[in-house]
Order: C-alpha cells, then sequence, then structure tokens
C-alpha cells in the first residue's frame, strides 16, 4: 500500500504520479472517499500527469466523460454517484469499458455492485482534522468465490 499525504491539491502531483505509474500496469482505478474529500480535484491532476489537455469536470449528470491524452489514447472517468441500480452501468456499456484496457477512474464504485471490475487500483480518500487528505492506494481484487 502507498500512503501520500496532501494539505494543497498542489500537494496532489506525487500521489497522482505514482497512480499514473500504476495504470500502466493495472489500468482501472476505483475512488473511495466522501462526498468533497477531493476525489475530481485529485483526477484533475492525474489526468494532466496523463497528458490530458482539455477541461477535466466530474461527470455527474453524463456518468461518464472520456478524455484524449496526447496518444490519442482514450481515458474514461465514471462518477457513478446517480446509479439507482447497478444494471444501469450495463446500459451504459460499462463492462466494455471496464474491460477494454484503457484507463477507466471510477467515483463512487460501491454503486457499481456485481459489476465493479475484477481487478483495479483502489484509492482511498480522508480528511483529517487538520483538513489535510489521506490518499491510500493498493491493488484491489474482487473475489467471485
Amino acid at each position: 500500500m502507498k500512503e501520500f499525504i496532501a494539505r494543497s491539491p498542489d500537494e496532489l502531483e506525487e500521489a497522482a504520479q505514482s497512480l499514473a505509474e500504476m495504470l500502466n500496469q493495472m489500468p482501472v482505478a476505483i475512488f473511495y472517499g466522501d462526498m468533497g474529500v477531493g476525489k475530481t480535484t485529485f483526477i484533475k491532476v492525474l489526468c494532466r500527469k496523463l497528458g490530458i489537455t482539455e477541461t477535466v469536470s466530474s461527470p455527474s449528470f453524463a456518468i461518464i466523460n472520456e478524455y484524449s491524452r496526447a496518444d490519442g489514447e482514450p481515458v474514461y472517468h465514471f462518477d457513478l454517484y446517480r446509479l439507482k441500480q447497478p444494471e444501469e452501468l450495463l446500459e451504459i456499456g460499462g463492462d466494455d469499458y471496464f474491460y477494454s484496457g484503457d484507463i477507466c477512474l471510477i467515483e463512487w464504485p460501491d454503486k457499481a455492485g456485481e459489476y465493479l471490475p475484477l481487478e483495479a487500483v483502489k484509492i482511498v480518500m480522508n480528511e483529517l482534522p487538520d483538513g489535510s487528505r489521506q490518499i491510500r492506494m493498493a491493488p484491489f481484487s474482487r473475489n467471485l468465490n
């Protein structure tokens, strides 16, 4: 497990670089944390590290945003907060995205239920008493047994 502390958005660079490197091996990242903890802010910094120059914003209403890296490869950013049923993920082709080999960044992964990818990098963000953010990253595997 890797752990980082960020006292401001400017201090997210090291954690974002570390995650960018992890995504080379495991292209799906699932983000856990309370509303307002900074998941989307962290994803914005990560996307800059991945070479994305377009505006990165939360796909709250669209559920998914697609960005292009400098090399033309896509990065998919999901915000599953508004899903009422996990099956809605199938209606938008979520499983196709998750297993495409392209980078997928998933906020509110608990809403995916059994459709959560089998393997991912799990990022847990917490706000500490001093207002800084604790960011923990580790490989995740969903055991089907």
